[in-house]
C-alpha cells in the first residue's frame, strides 16, 4: 500500500478528525486515525464509539488496503512541514514510511480491520439545510445546555423538525434557549438530542460553509453529510421535557434597551457582586434601569443607571449575571427586549433587529430570589 499526499491538505483534514479523538480512550486502536486506500480515494476515520467522522482525500496511488496510524504522532509530525508532497509506504515489518523533502519517518500501524466499524443508519428520515445556518443554530443554543451527568437529555441540544420549520433547544433548567428557523422546512416531523460533543466539532467545520448539510436520523444515531465529509454520533436517550410549558405566555412588562450598553453594564456591576450567588439586581422604573449588586461579606457594591425603554409597573428583579452576560453575548442585535411578568417568573430576552427572514430566538432566564 502506497500513496503521495500534499503535507498541508493531509494536516488540514487530519485537525478536524482529530477532535473526535477523546485524550484517553479505553481502547487503544482508537488513539489511531483510521486510513483506507482505494486507488485515488483515501478516507481517513476517527472514532470515540459515540462519534466517528470520516473525510475523503484525494490521493495519487494505484493501491488498495487500511492501517490505523497514531493520530498524536502523525499530527504532530505533519504540523513541522512546510507544505510539499509526501510518500506514505507500508513496509512488511509492521511499520508505515512516511518519505518527505529531506528525510524519511517510520510509525509503527495496527492492523485496520481492528477498528471499529461506523453504524450504518437503517431507513433514515432525512433534512437538508446549509452548513452556516446549522452553525448559526448550534453556536445560538449549545452555551445553554447543561452539564449535569444526572440528567442526560439536557446535556444536550434537541432537535424539532416539522413541515413548518425547524426548532433548536437547549436549557440547564436555569436557562434556556428556543432557535427557530421558518425558511427551511423537513418534510416529516422527527425530534431527536444531539449529545454536544459532535455539534462542538460541526459548528467549527461549518461556520462558514453554505454548502448543503444532508441530515439522516433514526431513532438512535444522526449522520450529517457534507462536502467530503461524514459525521455519525450516537443520540442522547430519553424524553426531553415540555419546554414550552416553562415560557410564560402572559408578560406585560416590556423593557427595550441597547444590547452593548446593557451587556457593559451587567459586566461591571457583576465584578463587584457575591462571588457564589453571581446576583444583580435590576429596577425598572419609567425610563430609568438601575442596575446594582452588593457582595456584603467583603463590603463591595456597584450601581449603573441606564434609559431605557419601558412599559409596564415598576419592578425588581434579581438575575445570576453569568446567564445574563453569555445570553447578551450571544445576540448579535443592536437592540434587545427583555420581558418581565413578576419578579419570580422567567424573564424572556429577544432581539429587536438583526434576524434573517424566518429566523427567531427566544432566551430565557430564571430570576434569583432578591434578599431585601
Amino acid at each position: 500500500m502506497k500513496f503521495i499526499v500534499s503535507s498541508t491538505y493531509l494536516l488540514k483534514q487530519l485537525q478536524v478528525l482529530g477532535g473526535v479523538i477523546n485524550s484517553s480512550n479505553t481502547l487503544p486502536i482508537l488513539d489511531n486515525f483510521l486510513f483506507e486506500l482505494d486507488h485515488t480515494k483515501l478516507t481517513v476515520s476517527a472514532s470515540d464509539l459515540e462519534t466517528t467522522m470520516a473525510s475523503s482525500l484525494d490521493v495519487e496511488s494505484d493501491s488498495k488496503g487500511s492501517v490505523a496510524i497514531p493520530a498524536r504522532l502523525l499530527l504532530d509530525t505533519l504540523k513541522t512541514f512546510p507544505e510539499q508532497p509526501l510518500t506514505f509506504v507500508v513496509e512488511d515489518n509492521n511499520t508505515i514510511e512516511i518519505s518527505s523533502n529531506h528525510g524519511k519517518y517510520a510509525l509503527a500501524y495496527a492492523d485496520g480491520n481492528e477498528f471499529p466499524k461506523a453504524v450504518s443508519l437503517e431507513d433514515p428520515s432525512k433534512t437538508v439545510v446549509t452548513g452556516d445556518v446549522l452553525a448559526t443554530a448550534i453556536s445560538k443554543t449549545i452555551f445553554a445546555a447543561g452539564n449535569d451527568d444526572l440528567r442526560p437529555v439536557m446535556s444536550g441540544v434537541f432537535f424539532q423538525f416539522s413541515t413548518e420549520g425547524l426548532t433548536f433547544v437547549a436549557t440547564d433548567a436555569h436557562k434556556l434557549v428556543k432557535y427557530t428557523r421558518e425558511d427551511i422546512k423537513a418534510n416529516q416531523v422527527a425530534e431527536f438530542i444531539m449529545p454536544k460533543k459532535p455539534l462542538n466539532l460541526l459548528k467549527g467545520i461549518l461556520a462558514a460553509s453554505e454548502d448543503d448539510v444532508t441530515i439522516e436520523y433514526n431513532e438512535s444515531n444522526a449522520k450529517f453529510t457534507f462536502e467530503n465529509s461524514e459525521l455519525i454520533c450516537r443520540l442522547i436517550d430519553g424524553k426531553y421535557p415540555n419546554y414550552e410549558a416553562v415560557i410564560p405566555k402572559e408578560n406585560p412588562n416590556k423593557l427595550v434597551i441597547d444590547r452593548t450598553q446593557f451587556l457593559n453594564s451587567v459586566r461591571r456591576v457583576s465584578i463587584f457582586s457575591n462571588k457564589t450567588t453571581h446576583q444583580i439586581r435590576l429596577k425598572i422604573a419609567g425610563a430609568e434601569l438601575n442596575i446594582s449588586a452588593e457582595d456584603i461579606d467583603y463590603s463591595n457594591k456597584a450601581e449603573e443607571r441606564l434609559t431605557c425603554d419601558y412599559q409596564g409597573d415598576d419592578m425588581q428583579i434579581g438575575f445570576n449575571s453569568r446567564f445574563l452576560t453569555e445570553m447578551l453575548n450571544n445576540l448579535g442585535s443592536d437592540e434587545v427586549q427583555l420581558e418581565m411578568s413578576m419578579p419570580n417568573r422567567a424573564g424572556i430576552l429577544t432581539p429587536i433587529d438583526g434576524l434573517d427572514e424566518g429566523e427567531q430566538v427566544t432566551m430565557l432566564v430564571m430570576p434569583v430570589m432578591l434578599n431585601s
